[in-house]
């Protein structure tokens, strides 16, 4: 399926195969990602973090399945912003596109912010701000030279996550059974601890383990770069990268989580490099510390600035943005003045929250899960209600139940978050309305 379709022009460069894009979505999701975020899901699910990745999990396989949905029918870039676009109505897709410009714009600033966070522990001499600007920087560069260039760095990186992920596991189960360090064997109760367990605190917990799971999505953003068949390609890649970055969540959180009993940890920023300290010593500890930032800061940073750039791209070609940020760089093929401004947000936002990284996470995950909020919406009113599927399965109770499952999640948030969000929806709706009473020419986009 051509985009030409959809009334566009073929501009960015088509590189990508599946084995790209799962790559890309592995890269995005970060195979170490819990490693950063462990002490927070820990404190609020009362040590249970498997139970929240495992609960997250769930809840995005089914908006995996709405993403294969639309990508099937409307192969472009632009993600659930094109998807409700064409698939409800161009004021819904605004919406949808301003909640995901929330999660992408403000993702590239955290990623720089945990890795600061992580190699303060070990120079602690450095400024966080100092290693922020480098990770930005290098992003930055990575970005401008083009997509080909960064799916052969994400290929590096991501075998490097792996094999620190595999030694971790390594020394986690040795010091859970090879000797008396740990707690002797993995036990069930990570999964559920009757003292602890309460429903509201564990999808609270959810809402801030289901970061980690914020990448599959961003696939969708590279659809109009894929080589061939992109409207089956996006939607397998997603599912495949799911699975495959949800088991190895849920394996390494419950070691570490077993490993963690008795345990009373300095922070919720080194929680895990305590852990890691236990099972394998301070070598492990420093190993860890670094992967994560080097992750965060490098490999994913460039993948999340990949993927906003994109959005940006989207909506100013739509131009519901102002139309420079469409424009591409006739050498590399990039939306390069988009990835500029990327760049010096995330140098303001990242100044501005380097000591509050909680509640910049915390927004970043509103903005995704409203975004996947009205992806479900879309999947049941473009299928089942305007076009009359049969599929009821899968046009209806599989988007029915992710709606429901995400909509509890956005409940149970930080109330903070909630509130920050909503301004930023409000804002959203005031420059919608610009659009159409002050630019009412130039809002329509074309449906396809």
């Amino acid at each position: 399926m051509s985009i030409n379709e959809f009334g566009y022009k073929q501009e960015l460069q088509r590189s990508l195969s599946l084995t790209d894009l799962i790559i890309y979505g592995m890269i995005f999701m970060i195979p170490i990602a819990p490693f950063g975020i462990y002490g927070w899901v820990s404190d609020a699910s009362g040590g249970m973090v498997p139970t929240a990745y495992l609960i997250g999990m769930i809840a995005m396989l089914f908006t995996a399945l709405s993403y294969q949905a639309l990508a099937k029918k409307f192969p472009i870039a632009g993600s659930v912003y094109s998807y409700a676009s064409r698939g409800i109505n161009q004021y819904f897709g605004f919406i949808a596109g301003w909640v995901l410009l929330l999660d992408y714009l403000l993702i590239p600033p955290l990623l720089y912010i945990f890795s600061a966070i992580s190699l303060t522990e070990i120079f602690p001499f450095i400024p966080k701000l100092a290693w922020l600007v480098v990770f930005l920087v290098g992003a930055l560069l990575a970005n401008l030279v083009g997509i080909s260039f960064t799916a052969k760095v994400n290929k590096v990186f991501l075998v490097a996550e792996v094999i620190v992920l595999a030694i971790f596991i390594t020394a986690g189960l040795y010091a859970l059974y090879g000797n008396d360090v740990g707690a002797g064997e993995l036990t069930a109760e990570p999964f559920f601890n009757a003292a602890t367990f309460q429903p509201s605190l564990v999808l609270q917990a959810v809402s801030i383990a289901v970061l980690s799971f914020l990448g599959f999505d961003a696939i969708s953003t590279l659809a109009e770069e894929v080589k061939e068949k992109p409207e089956k390609k996006v939607g397998q890649a997603a599912l495949i990268t799911l699975f495959l970055m949800g088991f190895l969540f849920i394996l390494q959180t419950w070691i570490a989580a077993d490993l963690a009993k008795g345990m009373t940890f300095k922070s919720a920023d080194t929680a895990f490099y305590e852990i890691a300290t236990k099972a394998g010593g301070q070598w492990l500890a420093t190993l860890a510390a670094v992967a994560t930032a080097l992750a965060w800061g490098i490999a994913v940073s460039i993948a999340s600035q990949a993927a906003v750039s994109r959005l940006l791209y989207s909506m100013a070609r739509d131009k519901k943005l102002p139309a420079v940020l469409a424009n591409v760089h006739p050498k590399f093929k990039t939306p390069h003045i988009s990835i500029y401004l990327v760049s010096i947000l995330s140098l303001f936002v990242g100044y501005f929250f380097l000591d509050a990284p909680d509640t910049l996470a915390s927004l970043v995950n509103f903005g995704a899960l409203t975004s996947f909020v009205i992806l479900h919406m879309t999947v049941i009113y473009h299928f089942f209600i305007k076009n009359k599927s049969t599929a009821i399965i899968k046009h209806l109770v599989c988007p029915l139940i992710g709606f429901m499952i995400i909509a509890t999640v956005l409940y149970n948030m930080d109330v903070h978050a909630q509130v920050l969000g909503l301004i930023w929806m409000a804002c959203g709706f005031i420059y919608m309305l610009f659009l159409k009473i002050v630019r009412k020419g130039d809002i329509a986009i074309n449906m396809g």
